[in-house]
């Protein structure tokens, strides 16, 4: 999983760009997803996302992902599950203090936030503490529920 973590970060910039198309296509189902009826599509929906998100990113769905403001970098693979940088206890090589095999994510979420136009500025947003309730829950229904509820701006920000 390591590998394919450190590939999705080398490869931000155009993972950021399919995200952001994914997501309109996403946003134009909203009406289908309406008839269907979300929570009817929850289950197959976050079992879809699982295993992509998992393959590319070792996704632990938190169901309020944050991707596309960590350079495609997964805070929630932070042993200390911290959401708003680093801790402090990152190695002089850039590695975790409590599992030295790994890079920081934080490092990561850097490197690759400078690959996405505007990343290392959306990088310096402080994101919400996590809300334990959405944990296993899909991220894209959600998106689209927020981003197609009436008075939302369709244009804020995208989270894959």
């Amino acid at each position: 999983m390591l590998a394919l973590r450190g590939w999705s970060v080398s490869h931000a910039r155009g993972l950021n760009g399919f995200y952001q198309r994914f997501e309109s296509a996403l946003l134009r189902c909203h009406g289908l997803f309406k008839i269907i009826g979300y929570d009817r599509l929850e289950r197959p929906v976050a079992a879809l996302e699982r295993g992509v998100k998992g393959m590319l990113f070792d996704c632990k769905m938190c169901g309020q992902c944050v991707l596309s403001s960590t350079g495609m970098s997964c805070p929630m693979n932070c042993p200390k599950s911290i959401r708003n940088g680093p801790c402090g206890g990152v190695l002089g090589n850039g590695h975790c203090e409590v599992k030295p095999w790994m890079r920081c994510v934080w490092v990561e979420a850097f490197r690759g936030s400078e690959a996405i136009p505007g990343g290392t500025t959306a990088m310096r947003a402080v994101q919400p503490a996590l809300d334990r309730r959405t944990e296993g829950h899909s991220s894209w229904l959600r998106v689209v529920r927020e981003k197609s509820a009436p008075g939302a701006d369709a244009g804020s920000s995208a989270h894959p």
